[in-house]
């Protein structure tokens, strides 16, 4: 919004009613001069008593009547006892009460918040205030003095005041100046602003386009944005190529900025992989612990187990079942070995021979840990086995990453390792290279891993091909599972994910069982078939209600792709109703009853666990349980409830209940329908797969089975016959820069 558009009002903070510490959002009254109005907006650490100069525009709430919703705000302390006693009292300070504040209101009068940030010996002349207080107040007072010349700086400057604290947090007073000299300190995901954003604000503070700042902030920004599509690294002459594309400069002050920043360390650039290798510092450090861990893992010997028939016998009888020859192979490999690979596909007695190691562990006095990189696959895990399983963020336990710091931060680590002789890592082929070496650094030294898995399924969505990399690197011992057994070989699913995976389009005859395909050729039909069946025709016809059935798309954004599907069945499922709250959050409704999905990872979102929506004017009490943080890209879960008043939605993931910023639902998508990608890791009771035409570079077997065999009872395909041959006949795999598969191999120095 231009800034000629917006209406100014200016006054005195009456009362703060609501503000959310985590983003800032604030709602608050203000007289602005004979009125009292409400305005809303995010002024972190905003406080009864200040002065107010607000920038906005005028709104009405449905239930709450006419808003001043501000875009950006001018603060000043307040003046005159009475405002600045409302301000001390309001509890703004740290350490300064009602009682207190009228003390030192009654001492000091106007003259009170100078004494405060200037002379806290005065203060401790107050009865009641030692100096080591005076100075502890004084030190709460110049920050808050300091985030608000921070803010006005940033407004002023076109910036998210939501940066602030971060940015204080981080460098306290000197973060006006730290910006000053180089804006593009705001890039770093810490403070939530892209290149982009800090790029604008450097071409308004005067940077030159080809400055040092702006080509190293661009060469970061190029790796940091190839990570998201799967890179580790990049090799050095398609790096520069893509930066001086980017800035548009020339090749040589790209190539000074390379230099640079592998002399502070910020990159690394080696031969590995048969190219010259540019990594950011933190993704070569990964790499190089998994690989130099698996190595060690891999060629360190373990205790003979006496009597491992015995043993193994015993595993076999906790089961119930005779196990086959390569499932015998597995447990006695894992008893064996420090580390290990099983894969295989659907219906290959996976879970069973997990459920087989488990128990020969078990039969060795092992502490085993059961571990997947989602939440639905660590559900699973534990429904399939018996024993609870959790995700690897929740094992390690999860952090926000600190300003200048990439990746994740987990709790446990070399210095703090997990308590436990084994880990069992299911859907490992979801496994990032980051998540491996937290874990692996988690590990005891002595410690076992048995990675489980399907090597035919896509990568991760994050940087790496980490359990690919190892199986090809023959460096670790892998067992591959083959033989279907005679129950699933029942399954029309089962066999035809088989028959894809080894190129064979599989009839698509409808001919009863659970696997069904409808044909429709344009995206028009595909969307509208699928919107029938999961509204109508499977729960009607098949006894599958809509919520135990998952609608896939191979894209997003092309007709049939996921945005337009979960629009449609948005609007079938869960219509607008003058009932039912709901928010607008760009193109996307958000309507309480939705099925939503996180769609990045936030490590400081608080939730709690077993709690229920908060209800009436005691509704804190009802959001008592166990608290938590953190929501991870992928985490599907469910809107309870829209408060407008507070500015939030209440969301359940699963047994936790999230208060959710508004300001923040831009992480948040419709659910109905998620990509084949997001989709990995879990499996459904029932899957509807829209195949609709889209780009080749989604036109490829190992999407097209990762969908089949996210299918539990039933998979129905609406789409062409032809994009079905075209996927299942496309075996190409898109090419990952990375250097694990060399080291583990010995190919490059590990």
């Amino acid at each position: 919004m231009d800034e000629i558009e917006l209406t100014c009002i200016e006054g005195t903070v009456q009362a703060v009613i609501f503000q959310n510490p985590e983003n800032g959002y604030t709602v608050l009254k203000i007289r602005a001069g004979d009125e009292t109005v409400t305005a809303v907006g995010t002024l972190p650490g905003v406080a009864a008593g200040e002065g107010l100069r607000l920038y906005g525009s005028w709104t009405s709430h449905a239930s709450y009547g006419q808003q001043f919703k501000a875009e950006h705000a001018e603060r000043s302390l307040p003046e005159g006892s009475g405002a600045i006693f409302d301000y001390l009292a309001s509890g703004a300070i740290k350490g300064i009460g009602v009682k207190l504040a009228r003390l030192i209101v009654s001492q000091f009068g106007e003259k009170s918040l100078e004494i405060i940030e200037n002379s806290p010996e005065e203060l401790a002349k107050i009865r009641g205030i030692t100096l080591k207080k005076a100075e502890e107040i004084q030190e709460r007072f110049r920050q808050q003095t300091g985030m608000r010349r921070l803010m006005e700086f940033l407004a002023d400057n076109g910036v998210r005041p939501v940066a602030a604290a971060r940015l204080y947090r981080t460098y306290g007073d000197d973060a006006e100046t730290v910006i000053t000299e180089n804006p593009y300190v705001l890039a770093d995901p810490y403070f939530g602003m892209d290149f982009f954003a800090a790029d604008r604000l450097a071409q308004n503070l005067g940077f030159a386009p080809d400055c040092m700042e702006r080509v190293s902030a661009g060469v970061v920004f190029e790796l940091r944005h190839n990570e998201g599509n799967g890179h580790v690294f990049l090799p050095k002459d398609k790096l520069a190529a893509a930066t001086a594309q980017l800035l548009e400069v020339e090749a040589e002050p790209v190539e000074r900025a390379l230099s640079a920043l592998s002399d502070t360390g910020e990159t690394v650039t080696e031969r590995v992989a048969g190219v010259d290798a540019v990594y950011m510092a933190d993704m070569r450090e990964a790499e190089y612990e998994v690989a130099r861990r698996l190595s060690l893992m891999a060629r360190t010997p373990v205790d003979d187990t006496p009597g491992l028939e015995v043993l193994m016998a015993r595993a076999e009888h906790r089961c119930g079942i005779r196990f086959a020859d390569k499932q015998r192979m597995a447990l006695e490999m894992a008893a064996k070995g420090r580390v290990m690979v099983l894969t295989g596909g659907p219906g290959t007695g996976k879970t069973t021979t997990v459920r087989g190691i488990i128990g020969l562990y078990d039969e060795m006095g092992i502490d085993t840990l059961l571990t997947a990189p989602t939440g639905r696959a660590a559900k699973r895990l534990t429904e399939l086995t018996g024993r609870e399983a959790q995700t690897v963020h929740r094992l390690l336990g999860a952090g926000m990453p600190e300003a200048g710091e990439q990746g994740r931060e987990f709790e446990k680590c070399a210095a703090d390792p997990l308590e436990c002789g084994a880990v069992i890592l299911d859907e490992t082929s979801m496994v990032d290279l980051k998540l491996m070496a937290a874990l692996l650094d988690a590990m005891p030294v002595s410690c076992r891993l048995v990675m489980v898995g399907d090597a035919d399924q896509l990568p991760s969505v994050g940087p790496g091909n980490v359990f690919g990399d190892i199986i090809r690197s023959r460096a670790v011992p892998v067992i591959g599972l083959t033989d279907i057994f005679r129950q699933a070989q029942q399954s029309a699913i089962v066999k035809n994910a088989h028959k894809i995976n080894h190129g064979e389009v599989p009839s698509l005859k409808n001919t009863g069982g659970d696997f069904f395909f409808l044909k429709r050729n344009d995206a028009e039909s595909v969307t509208k078939t699928v919107t029938e069946l999961i509204s109508r025709r499977l729960p009607q016809n098949m006894n599958i209600p809509a919520g135990d059935i998952q609608v896939l798309s191979p894209s997003r954004k092309y007709g049939g792709g996921t945005r337009e599907l979960n629009a449609a069945i948005q609007e079938a499922l869960n219509p607008a109703s003058p009932d039912k709250k709901e928010k607008q959050m760009g193109n996307i409704t958000f309507r309480v009853g939705d099925r939503v999905m996180q769609t990045r990872n936030n490590y400081d979102i608080m939730w709690v666990r077993g709690a229920s929506v908060p209800k009436g004017e005691d509704g804190e009490a009802a959001l008592r349980g166990e608290p938590g943080a953190g929501i991870y890209n992928g985490d599907v879960g469910y809107i309870e409830d829209i408060d407008h008043d507070a500015q939030a939605a209440y969301l359940r993931f699963e047994d936790r209940l999230v208060p959710y910023p508004f300001d923040q639902m831009t992480d948040l998508e419709l659910a109905y329908a998620v990509t084949v990608h997001k989709s990995q890791g879990s499996e459904y009771r029932a899957v509807i797969l829209a195949l609709p035409k889209c780009p080749p570079g989604l036109v490829t077997r190992g999407l097209l089975y990762t969908a089949v065999t996210r299918a539990r009872e039933l998979l129905v395909v609406a789409g062409g016959p032809d994009v079905f041959a075209a996927m299942v006949a496309n075996d190409r795999r898109q090419r990952r820069y990375s250097g694990l598969r060399a080291r583990l191999a010995g190919e490059a120095g590990a």
